[in-house]
């Protein structure tokens, strides 16, 4: 994937701010997006090129009926050549809503009197990661609102409890962060406790809607918080996740303010994100949000498909917050990880007692709520690999060795048999799965696909062993 950087305002430099809005709108506006220039993009995707802001602003502005199903339609096609029919499967775990922000779209604003607060005790978190591991869960992210409390020590040892519990054939095998941006010494102290991928949302890319939305508190500060994933990389987090909330600011600034992130990590660290989000705004306590903005299910597909054909190298992310039908349309266009059996309420994995959803404790509005292996059982009908494979950032291969392995499109190799072991794993551990018989067919499928013999007798070899008792097995 050749990338030609283009030439901006602002020049890339370490811990500067590189967003100019006005450059983004002069982009879009001035972007002619007829059909030849359309097909031409594409096929530059297609062949796995990264494309500039320019390139994906035609994209942006090509509203047609015609050329937005041939945009969908190339991002199905470059998603199965970069990764697979795979999908990465995880759960956000709540370890606390305390906040000091006060940011108008979030149910956790320090402003918020309603709210329920509260952060897990040591024993509570290891109760809620026994009930994930005993539902099949091998990946989660820890979430945590921007408090003194939550400091880079405590997310560090939070970190170390889950990857302590283990319960039967059940443990965590990477957790992923999403909290306030750190200095330098506490995104070591996080890295050193083993994290996977650093998560820090922009949120919105657009300076003066950014500070009519954030009131007060450290979130406040724009230019921190868009250049806090410089300081990471600055101690060897080079794992690091970028996001846009859709429903802010125009979804077509966003999109291009995404990529222009991903450019800025590219020119100064040789990186892109590790994974891209792009939740849409849902309904919280004493919500308050302008709907001029609101991103339609139409608009939330053409965004997912143009950002896969953007960066073809990047996880995308595609969240509960989106219902079912929806998540299920949305899967085609180029999303490669998604969450599922997801429960935001702190403390609700490990609750027996099914309780309707109550906002007061939690961030947002889920709409996405069946088990894991409900969702699981829908991926193998529609022929997708349940995975959660985890190998990567266990064999070192982030930051710069995952982008030899991505950009050019060969971690496909690594991610289809990966992802066939951990399914194996599913099968045999947690026999509620409706679909087992159709699970094995799906295993035996994909590996009589692979082109690799090699790889392919060695796979076989594994999934013999995990059948077995083997378990942890990867490439």
């Amino acid at each position: 994937m050749k990338f030609t950087p283009e030439k901006y305002k602002i020049e890339d430099k370490a811990h500067k701010p590189f967003i100019d809005s006005k450059e983004i709108w002069d982009i879009i506006n001035s972007s002619n997006a007829n059909k030849e220039r359309v097909r031409e993009i594409i096929n530059k995707s297609l062949n796995k090129e990264r494309l500039n802001m320019s390139e994906v602003a035609v994209l942006v502005k090509a509203d047609s009926p015609e050329l937005i199903s041939e945009i969908k339609q190339a991002a199905r096609e470059l998603k199965e050549r970069v990764y697979g029919n795979r999908i990465v499967l995880f759960a956000p775990l709540y370890v606390g809503n305390l906040c000091m922000n006060n940011c108008k779209y979030c149910g956790f604003k320090v402003s918020n009197k309603e709210t329920i607060r509260k952060t897990l005790t040591k024993e509570e978190l290891i109760s809620d990661v026994k009930a994930l591991e005993d539902n099949g869960q091998k990946r989660l992210i820890l979430v945590y609102g921007e408090h003194k409390k939550y400091s880079p020590e405590f997310i560090a040892d939070t970190v170390k409890t889950v990857y302590g519990v283990k319960s039967k054939n059940g443990e965590i095998r990477r957790v992923n962060i999403n909290a306030a941006p750190l200095d330098a010494k506490g995104f070591k102290i996080v890295k050193d406790a083993g994290i996977g991928t650093y998560q820090v949302f922009q949120e919105t890319y657009h300076r003066e809607t950014y500070a009519k939305y954030h009131e007060s508190g450290k979130k406040r500060d724009y230019n921190n918080r868009l250049t806090s994933l410089d300081t990471a990389q600055d101690v060897g987090l080079d794992d690091v996740g970028i996001g846009a909330l859709l429903g802010l600011y125009d979804w077509r600034f966003e999109m291009l303010a995404l990529v222009r992130h991903t450019n800025h990590l590219e020119a100064c660290y040789n990186i892109g994100p590790h994974t891209i989000s792009f939740p849409r705004l849902q309904n919280a306590e004493e919500f308050s949000c302008d709907p001029k903005y609101q991103v339609s299910d139409e608009e939330f597909a053409r965004f997912v498909a143009i950002l896969r054909l953007a960066v073809p190298y990047t996880g995308l992310i595609l969240t509960a917050r989106e219902p079912e039908l929806l998540r299920k349309e949305i899967l085609q266009y180029g999303c490669s990880q998604v969450d599922a059996g997801t429960k935001i309420e702190l403390g609700n994995y490990s609750n027996k007692e099914k309780q309707e959803q109550d906002l007061r404790k939690e961030q947002f509005q889920i709409n996405d709520s069946r088990s894991l292996s409900e969702v699981i059982d829908e991926l193998i009908e529609d022929e997708y690999l349940p995975s959660f494979c985890t190998a990567c950032y266990r064999l070192g291969r982030t930051g710069e060795h995952f982008m030899e392995f991505s950009v050019p499109g060969f971690i496909k190799e690594k991610c289809t048999p990966n992802a066939i072991m951990t399914l194996a794993e599913y099968l045999i551990d947690y026999r509620e799965i409706k679909n087992a018989a159709k699970g094995w067919k799906l295993i035996d499928k994909s590996i009589d696909k692979m082109e690799n013999k090699q790889v392919k007798e060695l796979l076989i070899n594994r999934v013999e062993r995990i059948k077995g008792g083997e378990r942890d097995l990867y490439f």
